[in-house]
């Protein structure tokens, strides 16, 4: 019987704990000027992912968009928008647990953010915004090359030469 219960506490596990909202900005700096424009607002949108520890086995996964919709040089408005997720995960190599945090955890989130973008873009009085699907695994890759790239530059250049 104790060898089952080592075998079950071994297994991986993954809970979702809660889905929350935890930061919504909007500025409109040129309100109510900018809705006399005719032209449609040119938008840049920047999206990241940031994961923190809570506990031993509970992570918060965190999905942040800014999107800035501008007419010329005039900002029609600004949105940072925060969705976070807690989640409990237990019994994965690091490795492994990186790729669930930022790739499986985020594409839970990022559907919520998703809604609560298009809802405040509508409230606010502009054309209606819908953000395209992220593709969180290449999102990761990138990132994971990045600061590979970063450490070996680091590295390389902390090296002195010998004379």
């Amino acid at each position: 019987m104790s060898s089952e219960t080592t075998a079950e506490t071994s297994q991986p596990i993954f809970q979702l704990q809660t889905i929350y909202l935890k930061d919504l900005s909007l500025e409109q700096p040129n309100s109510p000027a900018i809705f006399l424009e005719q032209k449609m607002p040119d938008l840049q949108i920047t999206v990241n992912v940031g994961v923190e520890a809570l506990a031993e086995t509970t992570y918060e996964t965190t999905v942040t968009v800014t999107l800035t919709a501008k007419v010329g040089d005039k900002t029609a408005y600004l949105i940072e928008a925060k969705q976070a997720g807690i989640f409990e995960v237990r019994n994965l190599p690091k490795e492994t647990l990186d790729q669930v945090l930022y790739i499986t955890c985020a594409s839970i989130v990022y559907p919520y953010l998703r809604a609560n973008v298009a809802d405040i873009v509508l409230r606010s009085g502009f054309p209606p915004v819908h953000l395209v699907e992220i593709n969180f695994e290449a999102y990761f890759r990138e990132r994971v090359q990045q600061e590979q790239a970063t450490q070996q530059v680091a590295a390389n250049g902390s090296e002195t030469p010998v004379q």
